[in-house]
């Protein structure tokens, strides 16, 4: 992320690396954010104090990292590319409350933060402008984290923090939204336009704000039970839900038509219209066999 020009003057100079190519800095979905009145929102969202242990993911060229470490009592960045990673390493080597990590944020270890927080009051923040090509795998890594993070300012693509952040009989409900839902409040708290990126996408980007639930709003017993009725619901969203059913979990009709009635649910309904406690009582073992 590259700051204004304002900020960049007050900025430590960064030493003269050679930047990623732009053929790896598209492959990955990188776009630096330099507007840094969307970096003042996104502060906003999450306030970071001297107590609190911030990730960011993607700092790409720095522009949010440097304020960060100004307000953090320690930030931990995960960058995956190797040369930018590299730069910011040799930039904020002489603080030590920073540290740049090269590393890929799909396969980080989230669930550990907890154990490195400041102090009894420290906070675990997550922050980051998340490449386009894979934002879904890594708010599903964060999601998945146990409840080790307290909260998160996350930029996506536009399209997809709308599918994150809908709600039961909207067009853009969907797994996505239950699955996210189930493990954090979800927030769509503003949208980005292109011009706040260099280079500038094709396309809007928002900002979600996500508090974890430290316990699941829903029962959910098993979480992988739950997530393969939730996905094989939405596997064809024409379809009613007992034919969704059928053919996500390879069963059959009449078979998922009881485990609907069995949970109180008309299968004649689509899932799209389904809440988070409806999908909890789908997903219940009293309600049918396991899935497949």
């Amino acid at each position: 992320m590259s700051p204004r020009r304002n900020a960049r003057a007050a900025a430590p100079r960064a030493p003269a690396h050679r930047p990623a190519t732009r053929g790896r800095t598209r492959a990955l979905g990188q776009h630096f954010l330099r507007d840094r009145s969307v970096i003042d929102q996104i502060l906003e969202l999450v306030r970071p104090t001297r107590r609190d242990l911030v990730v960011e993911i993607g700092p790409g060229r720095g522009a949010l990292t440097e304020v960060l470490a100004a307000r953090a009592g320690r930030l931990l960045a995960l960058e995956i590319d190797a040369a930018l990673a590299a730069a910011l390493q040799e930039r904020f080597a002489a603080v030590p409350a920073v540290e740049i990590r090269q590393a890929d944020a799909r396969q980080f270890d989230y669930a550990g933060l907890r154990a490195q927080t400041l102090g009894p009051d420290g906070r675990v923040l997550v922050v980051g402008n998340l490449p386009y090509s894979v934002g879904k795998p890594i708010l599903a890594a964060l999601v998945e984290s146990g409840g080790a993070i307290d909260e998160m300012a996350l930029m996506l693509q536009k399209e997809v923090a709308e599918r994150v952040a809908a709600l039961p009989g909207s067009k853009t409900y969907g797994a996505l939204s239950v699955l996210t839902q189930v493990s954090a409040a979800v927030r769509l708290a503003f949208s980005v336009p292109p011009g706040a990126f260099s280079p500038p996408p094709q396309v809007d980007s928002a900002v979600l704000h996500l508090r974890p639930h430290r316990e699941p709003p829903v029962p959910i017993g098993d979480a992988a039970r739950f997530g393969a009725v939730v996905r094989a619901a939405f596997s064809q969203r024409r379809k009613s839900l007992a034919n969704a059913l059928a053919a996500g979990l390879g069963i059959s009709a009449e078979r998922a038509r009881r485990q609907a009635e069995a949970a109180g649910i008309d299968p004649g309904r689509r899932a799209e219209t389904l809440s988070l406690a409806e999908f909890s009582r789908l997903a219940a073992p009293s309600a049918g066999p396991d899935p497949a």
